[in-house]
């Protein structure tokens, strides 16, 4: 039985043990106290899975073609970075580089990492390690923002040049819907649950109980 305040009226309530697809709400409120998805890792698996994919497919294909006074170019997103460092925009470039293309793919390949390792419990220690990093590059991983970019350049230009646009464009717009829906349903609490101590002991039934509670990434209770 764990004690929590609604972190909307403060109330101080005692919440149980929740079944799989159970939500724990505030009396007072309503606000939610906890939650507990079913099948806890499966879906955002299959998402990761095919992030993993996607992120392949967006990275290597051909972002866009642009056509202009009879000269054809095309790039991809790192293309498109390595010509910013050529220009000099040395920090432009190392920027776009690692939200676009480092802090995608180190989060996509932990929550993948987090999810195997913990799909039959006891998991690994370093399991916890790798779902705090992953917590931690998520906020990092912005391919959103590199698209919302490129669809504005390409409104400014489409008066000069034609430009169309390549499988990598439609795979980076489907990589960021894949990453809101994986960051939708990963549930790190729940992976808390499963991982042994260093000890190689289980955590006892009050501290699963407690970590299931848990929506943010953490350490679990002591």
């Amino acid at each position: 039985m764990l004690v929590v305040g609604c972190p909307g009226c403060d109330l101080l309530q005692r919440i149980p043990p929740l079944p799989p697809g159970a939500t724990a709400r505030c009396p007072r409120c309503s606000d939610v106290l906890a939650s507990r998805p079913r099948g806890p890792a499966e879906r955002p698996l299959a998402l990761a899975a095919a992030a993993a994919i996607v992120f392949i497919i967006a990275n290597t294909a051909t972002l866009m073609e642009l056509s202009a006074s009879g000269r054809d170019s095309s790039t991809t997103i790192i293309g498109g970075a390595y010509a910013l460092w050529q220009q000099g925009y040395l920090f432009t470039a190392a920027v776009v580089a690692f939200c676009s293309f480092i802090a995608p793919a180190i989060y996509i390949a932990f929550v993948l990492a987090v999810l195997l390792a913990s799909r039959h419990p006891p998991a690994p220690y370093w399991v916890g390690e790798l779902a705090r990093w992953a917590g931690f590059m998520r906020p990092w991983a912005m391919p959103e923002v590199m698209l919302l970019g490129i669809l504005v350049a390409l409104s400014k230009i489409a008066d000069r040049a034609t430009v169309a646009p390549g499988t990598g464009m439609v795979a980076l717009g489907v990589l960021v819907v894949l990453l809101a829906a994986i960051a939708a349903t990963f549930d790190p609490a729940e992976v808390w649950t499963r991982v042994e101590w260093a000890g190689g002991r289980r955590p006892p039934q009050e501290a699963r109980s407690a970590q299931s509670s848990q929506s943010t990434y953490g350490a679990p209770a002591q």
